[in-house]
Order: structure tokens, then C-alpha cells, then sequence
């Protein structure tokens, strides 16, 4: 568990694995900035900052395109460490508008995102 919650904590290195993560800077100790994108042509400019980096609960709050939170809880299983992936945001600026025309393309998009991060995870670990 601990290798998995060292990966999860080390943004510097999400691009290494996370396909979607083109790009990550430093800001300081406990903030970075992020830039996803996903299938769609748009990028998700992000910063994070670190809420808690002990086991089993990893958090950032999240500003820029998206504000809320994102949270890993991890836990022990059968021949590794099981993955929680949870996240409270809400949307903000032009992605806020497309949103509301666009919900299903955006969850999909969503969705792939999080299936390149599932399978990234996977693979580092295997």
C-alpha cells in the first residue's frame, strides 16, 4: 500500500503513467499545476493542493476549471491495494456552459480519463 500511496501523492510524475496528465509544475510544496485532456480537444487547467498525504486517505482540493476535491482512499486486497477513486467539483468558466448541452459527451470523456488512469495504475504496478 505504501508504494501505491508514494505513486498517488507524487503528481510530479502522474504523466509517467496518468496518459491523460499532459503536464505538471511544481507550485510549491503542497501545489501543483495540472493540465488534463482527455478525447476532447479542451484542456482542464488545475491547481491542486495537497488537504491530507498520510494513507489511507489521499486528498487535494482542486481550483482552475474545476473546484471541489479529489480523494484516493486506499486499502489492502488480495495481492496488492485496492484504489478508490472519489471526487466532489463543480464546473466552472466556458466548460461550466458546455456542460449543460453537452453532459453526456463530457461523461464520456470523463470516463476515458479515469479508465487511462485505472489502466496506468495498473501497469506501473504489475
Amino acid at each position: 500500500m505504501a508504494e501505491v500511496a508514494a505513486t498517488v501523492v507524487d503528481l510530479e510524475h502522474y504523466p509517467e503513467w496518468w496518459p491523460q496528465v499532459r503536464a505538471v509544475v511544481k507550485l510549491g510544496p503542497d501545489t501543483a499545476r495540472v493540465l488534463c485532456r482527455s478525447t476532447l480537444p479542451y484542456t482542464l487547467d488545475l491547481v491542486l493542493d495537497a488537504v491530507s498525504r498520510e494513507a489511507p486517505v489521499l486528498e487535494v482540493a482542486v481550483r482552475g476549471d474545476l473546484d471541489g476535491w479529489v480523494r484516493w482512499t486506499l486499502s489492502p486486497a488480495a495481492g496488492g491495494t485496492r484504489t478508490d477513486f472519489a471526487q466532489e467539483v463543480v464546473v466552472t468558466g466556458a466548460l461550466a456552459v458546455a456542460s449543460r448541452l453537452a453532459r453526456p459527451l463530457l461523461s464520456w470523456n470523463h470516463h476515458r480519463m479515469m479508465r487511462g488512469c485505472e489502466r496506468g495504475l495498473q501497469a506501473r504496478f504489475q
